[in-house]
């Protein structure tokens, strides 16, 4: 049985809730990615996403200089190291979304787990599985 630890991926950036939402989004430039986990130190807080900058920020009239906290998404869905593959699909497929973090011990954040990421494990069920789910709507989610 496949874990997520298996498949994750570890070397990924993350924003404190105090950086600026300007300094998120290089980050998510340079790293080609929708979304950046918000930690306390190591520990996971919340979500940022490109939509989130958009919609919740630009939108409302905030600039570039406002702090990640005031955007994030505090409500995370998440996957831990230990969790089976096939059940990380079908969440991901639940809440219909691309990416999860990855936590630890202590809730720290330890990696980061993709549809890309399932789609390499050899039985690909699960991407399907997740895909199924992502796709299911037109409607975006906020953690995307």
């Amino acid at each position: 049985m496949t874990r997520v630890r298996d498949l994750m991926t570890v070397d990924i950036e993350t924003v404190s809730p105090s950086q600026t939402v300007r300094e998120a989004a290089n980050f998510m430039l340079r790293a080609d990615t929708g979304v950046i986990p918000v930690c306390d130190e190591e520990r996971l807080i919340g979500m940022l996403t490109d939509r989130d900058i958009v919609v919740r920020g630009v939108a409302a009239g905030l600039g570039p200089d406002t702090v990640v906290a005031e955007l994030m998404s505090g409500d995370i869905v998440w996957a831990r190291e230990d969790d089976e593959v096939g059940a990380i699909a079908q969440r991901m497929s639940d809440a219909q979304v691309r990416r999860l973090p990855v936590i630890g011990a202590g809730d720290r954040l330890v990696g980061m787990i993709s549809l890309g990421d399932l789609s390499r494990e050899s039985e690909q069920a699960a991407a399907v599985q997740a895909l199924e789910g992502v796709s299911a709507s037109s409607v975006e989610t906020v953690q995307g």
